[in-house]
């Protein structure tokens, strides 16, 4: 049985949890939320969320806990929320924004300028002697890390000298170069 499934969420204050036909919504301080949801049944009960399976077929089991972890996502977003810091590591490489335009400089020919959806908040830190760092932040988790995979994705960080863009804090395997 799901470990993760089993555990109930509990639902903190200034958050409300519905549950209508099939789909769960989440509001909260910092926006709302909803997922839809099949083959498990979600019920609120004295504070908490809880997601039950009616049988042991291998559909719903796999979806127990998958449902279960996207609510208690959508329950820390709309009431904490998320956030992600990518390192920009090269020489030359530069970012900036306005509103939610952000323009990258990752060593090409043209600049990268990419508008960012307005449920995620852009915001650049450029320090003299530091990579220039982009912090996103947003209420769903989801949308969050596909702006951040898209960003990364422009350069990716290679594995000789570790130029590209990065997460802050994560850990690149490095290769050597060539021995003479």
């Amino acid at each position: 049985m799901s470990r993760i499934g089993k555990s109930p969420i509990a639902i903190p204050a200034g958050v409300t949890v519905e549950v209508n036909e099939g789909v769960v919504t989440v509001k909260g301080k910092l926006g709302q939320l909803s997922q839809e949801f099949s083959d498990v049944s979600v019920k609120i009960e004295e504070g908490n969320v809880i997601v039950e399976r009616s049988s042991d077929q291998k559909n719903e089991r796999s979806k127990h806990g998958l449902y279960r972890a996207l609510i208690n996502n959508m329950i820390v977003g709309v009431s904490e929320g998320f956030t992600k810091e990518l390192e920009l590591v090269g020489v030359g490489y530069r970012a900036a924004n306005q509103g939610q335009k952000l323009d990258i400089a990752l060593g090409f020919s043209h600049n990268i300028v990419l508008e960012v959806v307005p449920e995620v908040k852009v915001e650049t830190v450029s320090e003299k002697g530091k990579n220039p760092i982009i912090k996103l932040a947003s209420h769903d988790k989801q949308l969050l890390g596909q702006v951040a995979a898209k960003i990364r994705g422009f350069r990716k960080p290679e594995p000789y000298k570790g130029k590209g863009v990065k997460f802050v804090g994560e850990v690149l395997r490095r290769k050597a170069g060539k021995s003479a």
